[in-house]
Protein backbone atom coordinates (compact mmCIF):
# COMPACT_ATOMS: atom_id res chain seq x y z
CA UNK A 1 0.00 0.00 0.00
CA UNK A 2 1.12 3.35 -1.22
CA UNK A 3 2.31 6.25 1.52
CA UNK A 4 1.42 9.17 0.59
CA UNK A 5 3.97 12.43 0.78
CA UNK A 6 4.64 14.22 3.95
CA UNK A 7 2.16 16.60 4.61
CA UNK A 8 3.01 19.39 7.95
CA UNK A 9 -0.71 19.08 8.84
CA UNK A 10 -1.69 15.85 9.15
CA UNK A 11 -4.82 13.88 9.24
CA UNK A 12 -6.76 13.47 12.35
CA UNK A 13 -6.38 9.24 11.96
CA UNK A 14 -2.57 9.53 10.81
CA UNK A 15 -2.02 12.47 13.99
CA UNK A 16 -3.68 10.12 16.56
CA UNK A 17 -1.64 6.56 15.26
CA UNK A 18 1.46 8.37 15.43
CA UNK A 19 0.75 9.49 19.74
CA UNK A 20 -0.72 6.48 20.13
CA UNK A 21 2.46 5.19 19.15
CA UNK A 22 4.51 7.76 20.97
CA UNK A 23 3.01 6.75 24.25
CA UNK A 24 3.29 3.16 23.42
CA UNK A 25 7.03 2.83 23.49
CA UNK A 26 9.80 5.36 23.89
CA UNK A 27 13.72 5.24 23.74
CA UNK A 28 16.17 7.96 25.03
CA UNK A 29 13.56 10.00 26.94
CA UNK A 30 12.36 9.99 30.25
CA UNK A 31 9.45 7.76 31.20
CA UNK A 32 7.32 10.88 33.11
CA UNK A 33 3.96 11.30 30.97
CA UNK A 34 3.21 14.80 30.15
CA UNK A 35 0.01 15.48 28.32
CA UNK A 36 0.47 16.62 24.38
CA UNK A 37 -0.04 20.09 24.01
CA UNK A 38 -0.43 21.90 20.57
CA UNK A 39 2.76 23.87 21.18
CA UNK A 40 4.98 20.15 21.53
CA UNK A 41 2.56 18.63 18.49
CA UNK A 42 3.64 21.39 15.59
CA UNK A 43 6.83 21.69 17.25
CA UNK A 44 7.40 17.89 16.37
CA UNK A 45 5.29 18.01 13.21
CA UNK A 46 7.82 20.86 12.23
CA UNK A 47 10.63 19.20 12.92
CA UNK A 48 10.25 16.50 11.07
CA UNK A 49 9.09 18.48 8.12
CA UNK A 50 12.45 20.57 7.74
CA UNK A 51 14.24 17.24 8.35
CA UNK A 52 12.37 15.63 5.35
CA UNK A 53 12.87 18.50 3.00
CA UNK A 54 16.90 18.60 4.62
CA UNK A 55 17.69 15.20 3.44
CA UNK A 56 15.21 15.09 0.64
CA UNK A 57 17.61 17.79 -0.33
CA UNK A 58 20.67 15.39 0.52
CA UNK A 59 19.40 12.75 -2.01
CA UNK A 60 19.13 15.05 -5.04
CA UNK A 61 22.92 15.79 -4.05
CA UNK A 62 24.43 12.49 -3.24
CA UNK A 63 22.11 10.01 -3.70
CA UNK A 64 21.73 8.87 -0.62
CA UNK A 65 19.06 6.89 1.04
CA UNK A 66 20.27 5.90 4.02
CA UNK A 67 21.26 8.47 7.11
CA UNK A 68 21.64 7.30 10.77
CA UNK A 69 18.93 9.78 12.20
CA UNK A 70 19.28 11.23 16.20
CA UNK A 71 16.84 13.00 18.64
CA UNK A 72 17.30 14.69 22.05
CA UNK A 73 14.70 12.75 24.08
CA UNK A 74 16.05 14.05 27.41
CA UNK A 75 18.74 16.41 29.28
CA UNK A 76 21.95 14.26 29.49
CA UNK A 77 24.27 17.67 29.70
CA UNK A 78 25.40 16.09 33.18
CA UNK A 79 27.23 13.46 31.15
CA UNK A 80 28.77 15.67 28.32
CA UNK A 81 25.39 14.10 25.54
CA UNK A 82 23.78 15.94 23.38
CA UNK A 83 21.45 13.52 21.79
CA UNK A 84 19.65 10.27 23.58
CA UNK A 85 18.69 8.13 21.01
CA UNK A 86 19.28 7.09 16.66
CA UNK A 87 17.58 5.36 14.47
CA UNK A 88 18.34 4.48 10.74
CA UNK A 89 16.22 6.56 8.43
CA UNK A 90 15.66 5.55 4.52
CA UNK A 91 14.19 6.70 1.47
CA UNK A 92 11.27 4.58 0.58
CA UNK A 93 10.55 4.10 -3.72
CA UNK A 94 7.42 5.90 -2.67
CA UNK A 95 9.06 9.02 -1.37
CA UNK A 96 8.65 9.75 2.19
CA UNK A 97 11.32 8.60 4.56
CA UNK A 98 11.17 5.92 6.74
CA UNK A 99 12.81 5.42 10.33
CA UNK A 100 13.87 1.81 11.46
CA UNK A 101 15.05 2.10 15.66
CA UNK A 102 14.31 0.48 18.38
CA UNK A 103 12.02 1.43 21.04
CA UNK A 104 11.66 0.18 24.99
CA UNK A 105 8.15 -0.47 26.75
CA UNK A 106 8.64 2.12 29.22
CA UNK A 107 9.40 0.78 31.93
CA UNK A 108 9.82 -2.37 30.98
CA UNK A 109 12.68 -4.81 30.25
CA UNK A 110 11.91 -6.08 26.99
CA UNK A 111 12.15 -3.62 23.32
CA UNK A 112 11.48 -4.58 19.81
CA UNK A 113 12.12 -2.54 16.67
CA UNK A 114 9.55 0.01 15.25
CA UNK A 115 8.76 1.29 11.62
CA UNK A 116 8.00 4.71 12.10
CA UNK A 117 7.73 8.14 9.52
CA UNK A 118 9.80 11.21 10.53
CA UNK A 119 6.28 12.93 12.36
CA UNK A 120 6.15 9.63 14.75
CA UNK A 121 10.04 9.68 15.52
CA UNK A 122 9.93 13.51 16.30
CA UNK A 123 6.49 13.35 18.63
CA UNK A 124 7.79 11.43 20.95
CA UNK A 125 8.16 14.14 23.68
CA UNK A 126 11.22 15.51 23.29
CA UNK A 127 14.19 17.07 25.28
CA UNK A 128 15.00 19.50 22.58
CA UNK A 129 13.45 19.99 19.74
CA UNK A 130 16.95 19.07 17.09
CA UNK A 131 18.01 16.47 14.87
CA UNK A 132 21.29 15.61 14.14
CA UNK A 133 21.81 12.71 11.01
CA UNK A 134 25.22 11.58 9.04
CA UNK A 135 25.42 9.81 5.60
CA UNK A 136 26.79 6.61 5.67
CA UNK A 137 29.46 6.61 2.81
CA UNK A 138 28.62 5.60 -0.43
CA UNK A 139 30.03 2.04 -0.07
CA UNK A 140 27.60 1.42 2.89
CA UNK A 141 24.65 2.65 1.34
CA UNK A 142 23.49 0.03 -0.65
CA UNK A 143 24.33 -2.62 1.88
CA UNK A 144 22.59 -0.87 4.89
CA UNK A 145 19.51 -0.16 2.74
CA UNK A 146 19.30 -4.04 2.15
CA UNK A 147 19.39 -4.91 5.67
CA UNK A 148 16.82 -1.99 7.00
CA UNK A 149 14.16 -2.91 4.18
CA UNK A 150 14.28 -6.82 4.97
CA UNK A 151 12.67 -7.86 8.23
CA UNK A 152 14.58 -10.79 8.84
CA UNK A 153 17.96 -9.35 8.22
CA UNK A 154 17.12 -6.29 10.50
CA UNK A 155 15.82 -8.44 13.16
CA UNK A 156 18.97 -10.52 12.57
CA UNK A 157 21.30 -9.10 15.77
CA UNK A 158 18.18 -7.79 17.93
CA UNK A 159 18.20 -9.01 21.72
CA UNK A 160 14.86 -8.39 23.08
CA UNK A 161 16.36 -7.86 26.84
CA UNK A 162 16.89 -4.34 26.97
CA UNK A 163 19.05 -2.12 29.07
CA UNK A 164 19.32 1.69 28.79
CA UNK A 165 23.14 1.62 29.92
CA UNK A 166 23.66 -1.99 28.25
CA UNK A 167 27.79 -2.55 28.29
CA UNK A 168 29.17 -2.20 24.83
CA UNK A 169 30.89 -5.14 24.33
CA UNK A 170 28.49 -7.20 26.18
CA UNK A 171 25.68 -9.34 24.95
CA UNK A 172 22.82 -9.94 27.45
CA UNK A 173 21.15 -7.16 27.07
CA UNK A 174 20.94 -4.39 24.19
CA UNK A 175 19.40 -0.62 24.46
CA UNK A 176 18.24 1.10 20.96
CA UNK A 177 21.75 2.65 19.90
CA UNK A 178 23.66 -0.70 20.22
CA UNK A 179 21.29 -2.21 17.97
CA UNK A 180 22.05 0.38 15.09
CA UNK A 181 25.30 0.45 15.62
CA UNK A 182 25.69 -3.16 15.56
CA UNK A 183 23.22 -3.52 12.45
CA UNK A 184 25.10 -1.09 10.50
CA UNK A 185 28.15 -3.62 11.30
CA UNK A 186 26.11 -6.27 9.98
CA UNK A 187 25.34 -4.78 6.87
CA UNK A 188 29.24 -3.81 6.41
CA UNK A 189 30.49 -7.37 6.93
CA UNK A 190 28.33 -9.78 5.26
CA UNK A 191 30.00 -12.45 7.04
CA UNK A 192 28.87 -11.29 10.37
CA UNK A 193 26.35 -13.90 11.72
CA UNK A 194 26.09 -13.07 15.76
CA UNK A 195 26.40 -9.73 18.15
CA UNK A 196 30.04 -10.95 19.49
CA UNK A 197 31.55 -10.80 15.84
CA UNK A 198 29.61 -7.63 14.67
CA UNK A 199 30.99 -6.18 18.15
CA UNK A 200 34.26 -7.55 17.40
CA UNK A 201 33.91 -5.82 13.88
CA UNK A 202 33.43 -2.44 15.63
CA UNK A 203 36.44 -3.08 17.76
CA UNK A 204 38.48 -3.76 14.85
CA UNK A 205 37.03 -0.30 13.45
CA UNK A 206 38.08 1.76 16.30
CA UNK A 207 35.33 2.30 17.74
CA UNK A 208 35.03 3.57 21.13
CA UNK A 209 31.71 3.44 23.95
CA UNK A 210 30.59 6.68 26.01
CA UNK A 211 32.17 6.16 29.18
CA UNK A 212 29.46 7.75 31.79
CA UNK A 213 30.76 8.37 35.59
CA UNK A 214 28.08 6.89 37.79
CA UNK A 215 28.35 6.53 41.48
CA UNK A 216 27.35 3.79 43.64
CA UNK A 217 24.18 5.38 44.93
CA UNK A 218 22.78 6.63 41.62
CA UNK A 219 23.28 2.36 39.94
CA UNK A 220 21.49 1.37 42.86
CA UNK A 221 18.54 3.75 43.11
CA UNK A 222 18.61 3.61 39.21
CA UNK A 223 18.70 -0.40 39.85
CA UNK A 224 16.13 -0.75 42.38
CA UNK A 225 13.31 1.41 40.77
CA UNK A 226 13.52 0.96 37.13
CA UNK A 227 13.07 -2.58 35.34
CA UNK A 228 14.84 -0.73 32.11
CA UNK A 229 18.18 0.01 33.62
CA UNK A 230 20.83 -2.79 35.32
CA UNK A 231 24.45 -2.69 35.62
CA UNK A 232 24.71 -6.51 36.17
CA UNK A 233 26.17 -6.88 32.37
CA UNK A 234 29.11 -4.68 33.13
CA UNK A 235 32.74 -6.09 34.13
CA UNK A 236 33.18 -5.52 38.26
CA UNK A 237 36.08 -3.96 37.44
CA UNK A 238 34.50 -1.45 35.41
CA UNK A 239 31.13 -1.12 37.30
CA UNK A 240 32.70 -0.39 40.50
CA UNK A 241 34.94 2.14 39.81
CA UNK A 242 32.03 4.09 38.38
CA UNK A 243 32.93 3.29 34.50
CA UNK A 244 29.64 2.52 32.13
CA UNK A 245 30.67 2.06 28.97
CA UNK A 246 27.59 2.27 26.70
CA UNK A 247 26.85 2.71 23.37
CA UNK A 248 25.57 6.71 22.48
CA UNK A 249 24.31 8.90 19.73
CA UNK A 250 27.46 11.42 20.58
CA UNK A 251 29.90 8.29 20.43
CA UNK A 252 28.66 6.57 17.37
CA UNK A 253 28.80 10.09 15.47
CA UNK A 254 31.86 11.03 16.26
CA UNK A 255 33.24 7.29 15.14
CA UNK A 256 31.49 7.47 11.51
CA UNK A 257 33.33 10.94 10.97
CA UNK A 258 36.62 9.86 12.86
CA UNK A 259 36.93 6.43 10.95
CA UNK A 260 35.53 7.70 7.68
CA UNK A 261 32.64 5.26 7.54
CA UNK A 262 30.68 8.76 7.40
CA UNK A 263 30.34 12.02 7.05
CA UNK A 264 30.12 15.04 9.51
CA UNK A 265 26.81 15.49 11.80
CA UNK A 266 24.31 17.53 10.44
CA UNK A 267 22.35 19.70 13.19
CA UNK A 268 19.04 21.00 12.72
CA UNK A 269 17.31 22.53 15.35
CA UNK A 270 13.91 24.99 15.92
Amino acid sequence: MKKKPFQAVPTVLTLAAALLVAHAAHAGRSCEQRPMTPQTLMQGMTLAQKTAEALDAEFARSGARVVVLGRAGQDLGKYQLRYSHLGWAYKTPEGPWRVLHKLNQCGTSTGALYRQGLGEFFLDDLWRHEAVWAVPGPALQAPLLAVLTDPALSTRLHERDYNMVSYAWGTRYQQSNQWALETMALAAEPGIASRQQAQAWLGFKGYQPSTLRLGALTRLGASTTSAHIRFDDHPNAKRFSDRIETVTVDSVLQWLERSGLGGSPVRLAL
